[in-house]
């Protein structure tokens, strides 16, 4: 019998995930390994669906259908005084991070996953790559995938000089359960996908399934990113400093949040919007924080090792592509290695391929960023970047699907 090709994956969240199933399902040996000992959890992630998205979620092994997400057909955009600046129909299916992982790790071997599984260090030859990890573990495979995230450890490893570089803004997220809503956020503002254009800010709204996965009207969640100024050096500083004086550049985890800045967010809200995008923040329990960075890589493969999803390529969440784009990068890596039975020369495929795919997503994410950048340089470029943001502009290209290849 022909020796099955053996895959090993660094990093258990969606884009592990998505590689995972489709190369389990294309005949590999597959084995994940995530460096969290704990389930993962979303932390009130929503996503936005493309087709793209959904048919690779098909050929994964997922079956898709009415509850893989909650259905809008209009987007809206409210003025600071509540009314309605703006209207634009456009169905959509906006799910969450949560209920992606769920049926993805369903779809997935349970024995083949692998928490609390820290790499340490890995090692190439001419037939295979060796994984090491830090609890002593060796695993040996044909095929090493990185898609450990932001932070990537291997990319670290393999191309250190590419680097996260902040943008120059953060966004505050949460969800907010759609049973401690009042009648008139219900009405006005649950049913579609908000916007909010305050001065130099950004808000975006949209209803996901509740806890449990939950579809029925009164047990679903609103969720929401907020995009907020902040200064490198000084603002973000002081919103990434913990109680007991600890800096975390590369963000904050959310229990270390001082209280005064969650305070000091659900404040701002009264002041700066509509008020039914402010009952949603200032009823949302878990209020967190992300900085905003961009990332590119220059290639995704180095021998039997590919980059795959944020470890490659980062784009502001302005696109709402970035886990239609793992789940891209883990089709087009797939469809590679298919094609090819030599690994390097598949994974030197997928990166002519995908490479510039992911820097046209993070050259057209900046471009719907722009605004927000401009808040923290001179006069005359944030009056330039108001000239493009009306609601209709907003609401028209605002993590609208795109063909980047």
């Amino acid at each position: 019998m022909e020796t099955r090709r053996k895959a090993v994956i660094i990093g258990g969240s969606l884009g592990g995930l998505f590689a995972a199933n489709l190369l389990h399902r294309a005949g590999w040996d597959v084995e994940v390994y995530e460096r969290v000992a704990e389930e993962l959890e979303g932390r009130g992630a929503g996503i936005v669906t493309h087709q793209e998205l959904m048919d690779a979620l098909a050929m994964a092994g997922v079956t898709v259908d009415e509850t893989i997400g909650v259905a809008v057909k209009e987007r809206v955009t409210l003025d600071s005084d509540g009314s309605v600046a703006g209207r634009r129909a456009m169905p959509q299916i906006l799910t969450a991070w949560g209920r992606l992982y769920h049926v993805l790790k369903e779809a997935f071997p349970p024995e083949r996953y692998h928490n609390g599984s820290q790499l340490e260090s890995l090692k190439q030859d001419g037939d295979g790559v060796t994984a090491c990890f830090k609890n002593g573990h060796h695993a040996r495979a044909d095929l090493l995938v990185a898609a450990d995230g932001i932070r990537s450890t291997v990319r670290q490893m393999l191309l250190p000089q590419a680097r996260p570089a902040y943008a120059g803004y953060i966004a505050w997220r949460g969800l907010v359960e759609e049973s401690a809503l009042s009648e008139r956020t219900l009405k006005e503002l649950f049913p579609y996908f908000a916007f909010g254009l305050p001065p130099q800010e950004q808000m975006i709204a949209y209803p996901v399934a509740g806890k449990g996965n939950a579809f029925e009207p009164g047990k679903r969640r609103f969720n929401f990113v907020w995009y907020r100024p902040a200064a490198q050096a000084t603002t973000l500083r002081d919103m990434v400093t913990d109680a007991s004086g600890k800096v975390w550049l590369d963000g904050i985890p959310p229990p270390h949040i001082r209280p005064e800045i969650l305070e000091g967010a659900r404040s701002a809200a009264g002041q700066v919007l509509a008020p039914q995008f402010a009952e949603v923040v200032q009823k949302t329990e878990s209020l967190f924080f992300q900085p905003i960075f961009d990332l590119e890589s220059s290639r995704l493969a180095f021998g039997r090792v590919a980059l795959l999803g944020d470890a490659a390529f980062v784009a502001r969440p302005h696109c709402g592509m970035g886990v239609t784009k793992a789940a891209s990068d883990a089709l087009a890596l797939t469809r590679a290695l298919e094609a090819c039975t030599d690994v390097p020369a598949a994974l030197q495929r997928y990166s002519d391929d995908r490479t510039p795919t992911g820097a046209a997503i993070v050259r057209h994410a900046r471009h719907l960023g722009a605004y927000m950048q401009a808040q923290l340089r001179n006069e005359s470029e944030r009056q330039m970047a108001e000239r493009y943001r009306t609601p209709e502009a907003v609401m028209r290209e605002t993590a609208v699907a795109r063909i980047f290849s």
